[in-house]
């Protein structure tokens, strides 16, 4: 951990040549595991983690990159569902350290930390005997680390919408062709629904390495129904399914998710998977930090919504599950994130609002949140730590109220920890 820690002092450097350089001295392990590479803005880890579970569900043995950990670091690498031990990412980073340090001998600039992490996912995917890996992209596609693999089993777009502007371009046009970079020649792809401007660039880009795109097909399901504890539909008019993530943008996910699994079996040589296994497999889903309910009475929901289209999907869950209920707020964002926008799509549902400083570099303070705010109500207060603010949010609710704390996924660990703190501490 203390290298990892070293290695963010060299940033985001977008590009392939370093992860080539790296996973070159370590043999290209990478090209020995099957992968699923999933690409967009936001579900990328809904739709990972529905896929992932229903394939276990199946008998396959599965591996999973994700980012950015929420709850804890080896959750960022895990195989059949478990994080990576103690000892195997000891190991592992060790000897991807080793490399690193041999690279800069040579002239060569040092990894980024993103990068060691995927080295460091690949060895251990090949290790594990990982027979399908679920490689879910840092930022954008075309110029990510994960990008590197040549031949992936099946790419899968999620929802794209308007984040990371400054790396990734200001229109959604610019946005999806980096997107898209992760589709390569023959390989299908999978969309979820997208607006127009974003299919019409990811129609392009396949058709120009013949790759079959396929797009989530949301008229299968029916009667769809959720509530805080989950999302239920018919799917095809045959099976009823249930998934444990509730909210709206979950219906897309499971589209997507859907297709992808269909798409396996059709088109890349898997067996085909039964409704039953689907079913049992969703049921089983389990993302934490996405509309997660973590108490009742009053009810507590931790949810990682940081850009303007999940804010819209968040506001119209709070309003499909919560008519006529009090809802209090507690937000964290990162600087670099649409605050502006969220505030004004979300605060008109809030009853008061608590703003913290997220443990993070890129942090946006809690009074320059607090300040933005004031400008969309006039029940806001800056709190200086995460405990506090949940403590408030606390004594001032009834058991019938809604706590939502949202915003980046990076303070949500610290509200789950306070919130049990104070439950124990009161028992």
């Amino acid at each position: 951990m203390a290298f990892l820690e070293q290695t963010k002092a060299y940033g985001s450097v977008p590009g392939l040549d370093s992860i080539r350089n790296l996973m070159h001295e370590l043999q290209d392990v990478q090209e020995q595991l099957a992968i699923v590479h999933i690409a967009g803005t936001n579900g990328k880890g809904s739709v990972g983690a529905m896929v992932e579970r229903v394939l276990r569900e199946a008998g396959y043995r599965t591996g999973r990159f994700v980012s950015p950990a929420v709850f804890s670091y080896r959750e960022i690498i895990q195989c059949n569902g478990e994080p990576i031990s103690e000892q195997d990412f000891a190991e592992l980073t060790g000897r991807v350290q080793a490399v690193c340090e041999h690279l800069t001998k040579r002239g060569l600039p040092h990894p980024t930390a993103f990068e060691v992490e995927t080295a460091i996912a690949f060895l251990y995917f090949v290790q594990s005997d990982c027979e399908l890996v679920l490689l879910e992209v840092g930022m954008g596609g075309r110029l990510d680390a994960t990008n590197l693999i040549q031949s992936p089993v099946c790419s899968v777009i999620t929802t794209i919408s308007m984040d990371h502007m400054a790396f990734l371009g200001d229109n959604l046009a610019a946005i999806a062709a980096e997107k898209a970079g992760i589709i390569k020649a023959h390989c299908p792809v999978v969309s979820a629904c997208q607006k127009a401007e974003a299919a019409e660039v990811l129609g392009k880009r396949a058709k120009s390495l013949h790759a079959k795109l396929f797009f989530a097909r949301e008229e299968q399901m029916t009667e769809v129904s959720y509530d805080c504890r989950g999302l239920s539909f018919l799917w095809r008019g045959t099976a009823k399914l249930w998934i444990p993530l509730t909210g709206a943008a979950q219906l897309h996910n499971a589209a997507c998710a859907l297709e992808a699994l269909e798409v396996l079996s059709r088109h890349c040589g898997y067996r085909r998977i039964s409704e039953e296994i689907v079913a049992a497999g969703l049921r089983k889903v389990r993302w934490e930090g996405r509309f997660e309910l973590i108490s009742e009475e009053p009810t507590v929901i931790l949810d990682g919504a940081h850009n303007e289209d999940a804010a819209l999907a968040l506001r119209q869950t709070l309003e499909n599950c919560f008519t006529n209920r009090r809802i209090l707020y507690i937000i964290g964002v990162l600087a670099d994130k649409e605050h502006e926008k969220i505030l004004r799509i979300m605060l008109p549902l809030a009853d008061r609002v608590y703003t913290v400083t997220p443990d993070s570099e890129r942090a946006l303070p809690a009074e320059a949140l607090a300040a933005e705010a004031k400008k969309y109500h006039s029940g806001v207060q800056a709190m200086e730590q995460v405990a506090d603010a949940v403590r408030r949010a606390l004594q001032e609710s009834e058991p019938d109220d809604v706590i939502l704390a949202f915003g980046s996924l990076s303070y949500l660990k610290e509200v789950k920890e306070a919130f049990r703190d104070l439950q124990q501490h009161e028992h």
